[in-house]
């Protein structure tokens, strides 16, 4: 069973999307084992968004993700990265397919609603950006 962050971005959280988000996750038999609010810091978007420094679009993502509060959390289930990135669908928004996350939801490819790990590698250190091993529930 592979596990995977996800996180619903300012833009969904503003539309009061984040439930709707979360139920189309766990209709794809992903099973949350963490989740929390919060308000990213400048820090943590730097270091969520380390693969990206230096490209032009940098410094907007790190603004973007601190503009308001977020939803973090933690799924889990077969093939977990697969389907959640198939799921949201893709980054553009105007590219996604109607019925992904960023298909209905997404407004353009920054405040696309949703940010989900990219692999099962990447998962493992965004988890821990976001949670500590007594955060991420096992039942």
């Amino acid at each position: 069973m592979e596990k995977s962050l996800v996180l619903i971005k300012p833009d969904a959280m503003q539309r009061n999307l984040a439930g709707k988000i979360l139920a189309q996750l766990e209709e794809q038999r992903m099973k949350i084992l963490a989740l929390k609010m919060l308000h990213v810091e400048k820090k943590l978007a730097e270091r969520l968004y380390g693969i990206h420094r230096g490209k032009s679009f940098y410094h907007d993502l790190v603004d973007y993700i601190t503009s308001g509060p977020i939803i973090a959390a933690v799924f889990v289930g077969e093939n977990a990265v697969e389907v959640i990135r198939k799921t949201m669908g893709a980054t553009d928004p105007a590219k996604a397919e109607k019925g992904t996350i960023r298909g209905d939801f997404g407004l353009d490819i920054q405040h696309n609603s949703v940010h989900g790990s990219d692999s099962v590698k990447t998962a493992e250190e965004e988890i821990k950006l976001f949670f500590s091993p007594d955060e991420v529930f096992d039942y």
